[in-house]
């Protein structure tokens, strides 16, 4: 018993490490005041318009430049990785502080939230793939699998209470007192990345421009099946998968189950402890085989659990069935990034992780389609055409990418 116990703990004690331990809170700080950030918007905006098609266009504006993922991932390679974090955070900081101040004078205007909220993912794009970066950077090769699985365990900690949080305080101080809390984390996330330390920084190309490293990039990935197969896995389930969470269950809240911002508070919450518990899960692997063919499985079982969500309309039903749904979405999570990070060069780490966030930006047509048939069709049926999509896409995948499955 105590070996098990030690082997689990094992993986689990990098958080005792300096340098991971800064890193892993400024990344959940940064990413509960995100979370919450989410919550206030949907259900400001849901409250505002009542239109499934707005909820899910704003949804979208927080992936609307994510088309210059590559660059960022390049930049993560060129620039110092702590330095690129720090003026992420003052940037989030000082947009959610206006925010704040439009909203206490009484300027709110819906594109004003539209134009923030695009602001505020142009500065994300760098987020991802700079702290993912630092932080295997931080961690020996052997541990970089308890590294990924940390990182997302710490955005889904961030899952399950910033969701609450949100509802809660636009539940009682309305969204300007919410957007305190969401401005003060962005800068206690800053202020942890100040302290960070010199960390194992991968070599890079010096001289090169941004654009040929950009290059290089593509040239490699495209010659690796088992990186560009598992890239195309996080397109897919951006397409399908996060849609869900962000655009179809703040509607379903509203018009299935009758509840309010606390009610999708709960929801969202119950789908990162899921997550969280994935999370956990793969953390406390020490040596986890067969990475590929898990990936593709989970990915599945997360679809499957959205066509058995959308037959739902009891409230407590529905959380049980989210928490299932979190674990196959972190455990999705885990394993793309796994793949990623064991198999990938080090000095191309900022550029597949600028690829990995350029995928985050099917998330924006997916959000728009899913709003757009939630609005025409409901959202029961727009969630099992999304789940049947994207069981569908991963079959085909599964067939063209046989390293994928081998792996």
């Amino acid at each position: 018993m105590k070996l098990k116990i030690g082997r689990a703990a094992g993986p689990i004690s990098i958080l005792r490490q300096r340098n991971f331990g800064l890193i892993w809170s400024a990344m959940t700080m940064s990413q509960m005041g995100s979370q919450m950030e989410m919550v206030v918007v949907v259900w400001y905006v849901l409250n505002l318009t009542d239109s499934p098609f707005l909820v899910g266009l704003t949804a979208a504006a927080r992936l609307g430049f994510n088309f210059l993922a590559l660059f960022a991932g390049a930049t993560a390679d060129i620039v110092p990785r702590r330095t690129l974090m720090i003026i992420v955070q003052a940037v989030l900081a000082s947009l959610a502080i206006v925010m704040l101040t439009l909203i206490v004078s009484g300027l709110i205007e819906v594109w004003h939230i539209f134009i923030v909220t695009l602001a505020a993912g142009l500065a994300r794009i760098f987020q991802m793939p700079t702290i993912q970066s630092l932080a295997v950077d931080s961690v020996t090769t052997d541990r970089i699998p308890n590294a990924v699985a940390l990182i997302n365990a710490g955005s889904n900690i961030a899952l399950v209470l910033g969701p609450i949080l949100g509802g809660l305080l636009f539940d009682i101080y309305g969204p300007e007192g919410a957007y305190v809390l969401v401005a003060s984390l962005y800068i206690l996330s800053g202020s942890a990345t100040f302290l960070i330390g010199t960390t194992k920084v991968s070599a890079s190309v010096k001289g090169e421009s941004v654009f040929t490293m950009v290059a290089q990039g593509l040239r490699y990935v495209k010659g690796e099946q088992l990186l560009w197969s598992v890239l195309l896995v996080a397109v897919i389930f951006n397409i399908t998968g996060f849609s869900f969470h962000t655009t179809l269950v703040p509607i379903f809240a509203k018009d299935v189950l009758d509840r309010d911002s606390v009610g999708l508070g709960i929801l969202i919450s119950s789908f990162g402890i899921g997550g969280l518990v994935g999370s956990m899960f793969w953390a406390a692997i020490p040596n986890l085989k067969r990475t590929g063919m898990w990936c593709i499985l989970v990915v599945m079982g997360w679809h499957s659990t959205m066509i058995v969500f959308a037959a739902s309309s009891n409230f407590y039903l529905s959380v049980g069935i989210l928490v299932v749904t979190g674990m196959m979405f972190s455990s999705s999570v885990v394993l793309v990034l796994t793949v990623l990070m064991k198999t990938g060069h080090p000095e191309f780490r900022g550029r597949l992780m600028g690829l990995r966030t350029l995928a985050i930006y099917a998330h924006a047509f997916g959000s728009m389609a899913a709003g757009a048939l939630a609005g025409v069709m409901g959202a029961s049926t727009a969630a099992v055409l999304s789940g049947l999509f994207g069981i569908g896409m991963m079959v085909v995948l599964a067939l063209i990418a046989p390293k994928l499955r081998r792996f």
